[in-house]
């Protein structure tokens, strides 16, 4: 194991170093705060790495483009906020259905609209999920520190390769701005995946073939192997078809390919969960006031627990539900107006109340809030 070289670096670049050191080489995307400064380093990093950054006219086309990037072989990312986000869900539904890898950083600011660009909020969440139209299954990770904006990077583009899909990587403004200091690991000791590739003539490839891995090899564009690309319901040769038998079966394999693959997926953190009667679910910043909440009420002998979500979607939901043995009641706090308050109710209503602890007016939920909830609820 190589030396390790403490540094001080902020959740945004300690992201765009993660991405370069998964190998992403091709970057595309339009400036908007709070994640400019994940643009610029890659601006000025991938040239070094015989990489692409591509500033476009605006979000449509950065995220088209990055797609373009990918189906030639390239690992890809690009990174916005709430605003641009929406402008580039028409295309990363295209992405889902296609199964084109992509990774898109959201780092979330106050909405809707113009909102608050430089406020931090949590706001995001539910479009991360249900962002684009129809069935279609997402991955996202969100992390709490500058380290994980590092390690869940390259375990995005990790994801987004092994099983052809699009994944969010879900900051909120504070964990994209702040500063930690922060050992990462060198690149040899990161396990980096590339998608599976075809070992089959050109003659015989299926972009789309059903088989029981559900993930296709996906062949670089310009090596030999046709293939056709559509946002229509295709065939395993990917060319448009309308007969709900193919239909049917190509939207099964979509879905479950991620169900499938599960508990390789699925990150969480517990923390003080054995005994606890009053069991707090936080994720990203609010996660960090919750951790000191916890540590605080356990010195007055209140037994509080944290449940941390790092994979927002899928839900953990089966992790969740093994740490409520003796959990008498649920708080979810959150920089919004209930957004995964919905999906651990949904969850978790038949084993205890849920209580939700919403915030929106720009400024981060505190531990002293955190505290004042629990009390209120024994």
């Amino acid at each position: 194991m190589k030396k390790r070289k403490a540094r001080l670096v902020q959740g945004n670049r300690a992201c765009a170093e993660g991405a370069l050191a998964a190998g992403v080489r091709f970057f595309a995307g339009y400036p908007i705060t709070p994640s400019t400064e994940i643009a610029e380093i890659m601006s000025e990093e991938l040239p070094k790495l015989g990489g692409k950054f591509i500033q476009m006219e605006d979000e449509i086309g950065g995220m088209t483009c990055i797609l373009g990037a990918a189906l030639t072989g390239k690992k890809v990312l690009t990174a916005s906020s709430g605003p641009g986000i929406s402008l580039k869900q028409e295309a990363i539904g295209y992405a889902a259905l296609a199964e084109i890898p992509c990774v898109i950083v959201n780092v979330q600011r106050l909405g809707p609209s113009t909102g608050g660009p430089t406020s931090t909020a949590q706001g995001d969440i539910m479009q991360a999920r249900w962002g684009t139209h129809g069935d279609h299954p997402i991955i996202a990770l969100c992390p709490s520190s500058v380290y994980e904006c590092f390690t869940l990077t390259v375990t995005a583009v990790n994801y987004a390769e092994k099983y052809r899909t699009p994944v969010y990587v879900l900051l909120d403004e504070i964990i994209g701005h702040m500063r930690e200091k922060v050992e990462f690991p060198d690149i040899s000791e990161l396990e980096i995946i590339d998608r599976k590739r075809p070992d089959c003539p050109p003659v015989d490839y299926l972009p789309y073939k059903i088989d029981k891995t559900l993930i296709p090899a996906m062949a670089d564009f310009g090596t030999g192997y046709k293939w056709h690309v559509t946002g229509l319901m295709h065939d395993e040769t990917g060319f448009p078809t309308g007969k709900p038998e193919i239909i049917d079966a190509q939207l099964k394999r979509l879905m479950n390919k991620i169900e499938k693959y599960e508990d390789e997926i699925l990150l969480w953190e517990d923390i003080e969960t054995d005994d606890a009667e009053i069991l707090i679910v936080a994720y990203g910043s609010t996660a960090r006031s919750a951790v000191e909440a916890v540590e605080n009420l356990r010195t007055e002998g209140i037994k509080v627990g944290l449940f941390r979500p790092i994979t927002i979607w899928p839900f953990p939901e089966k992790a969740l539900r093994s740490k409520l043995e003796n959990v008498k009641h649920i708080i979810v706090p959150e920089m919004n107006y209930g957004q995964l308050s919905l999906e651990v109710e949904r969850v978790c209503k038949d084993k205890a109340p849920v209580s939700g602890l919403y915030k929106v007016n720009s400024l981060p939920l505190s531990p002293n809030e955190v505290m004042a909830k629990v009390r209120e609820v024994l």
